[in-house]
């Protein structure tokens, strides 16, 4: 996981931290198009006091993954269930809301063009992550790891770089998920599906990236 201090870059940060985005939103930063300045100088450009957006992010940080459970087996269901099964619900149900939204407001000037295709993008993307975790790491993992573990791991990581970057990609042509004055009620309902989406996602990431992961990282190879 990227360590946190004033060094580290907002994007990296709104990757791989639970809550990061959220709060650079409301701090008016952009993680995005200035994805990679450092958290300094993000805060001096808001006004902020850097070590206090410091403070936030780590408060995150010490509460990220506390209601996953402890055990493996039980982790990995809790990712199958509330992740794995809730991404492919929620965006069977974003991709048609964003293909009417750009269909309907296509001339508006902060119609969010392309969402639709990125969006399936990373739906293409998450499917084949998911089904190579649910068919051979998962199971690899259930048995208690494997030699040859340290691979697909790699893989998986891989693809929630991949992710992340297409998450970012939303947030640019959406402006941050920032709704226009007077914006309809799919608009809206888009917004907020896609709000917490990508708030889901990153904290999935999480909870294999920073805890699941490494469990098995350690013994690979030997």
């Amino acid at each position: 996981m990227t360590i946190l201090s004033l060094d580290a870059t907002v994007g990296e940060i709104a990757a791989e931290l639970p809550g990061a985005a959220e709060v650079f939103r409301r701090h008016g930063i952009s993680f995005c198009c200035g994805g990679s300045h450092s958290l300094a100088a993000a805060a001096a450009n808001s006004g902020l006091a850097p070590d206090s957006l410091l403070g936030e992010l780590r408060a995150l940080r010490d509460a990220a993954g506390r209601e996953a459970p402890e055990a493996t087996g039980a982790l990995i269901d809790h990712i199958l269930s509330r992740y794995h099964e809730v991404h492919r619900t929620e965006l069977a149900g974003l991709i048609p809301l964003a293909q009417k939204v750009e269909t309907v407001h296509g001339d508006h000037e902060e119609a969010p063009l392309g969402v639709t295709e990125t969006l399936v993008a990373l739906r293409d993307e998450l499917e084949a992550h998911m089904q190579k975790e649910e068919q051979v790491l998962f199971p690899m993992m259930r048995r208690g790891g494997h030699p040859m573990i340290g691979q697909p791991i790699a893989v998986m990581r891989h693809d929630h770089d991949t992710a992340a970057d297409l998450l970012r990609g939303i947030e640019h042509v959406t402006r941050g998920l920032t709704l226009p004055e007077g914006a309809c009620r799919s608009w809206s309902a888009l917004y907020a599906g896609l709000r917490k989406f990508s708030e889901d996602l990153v904290t999935h990431m999480h909870l294999e990236n920073d805890i699941l992961f490494p469990r098995f990282e350690g013994t690979a190879g030997a």
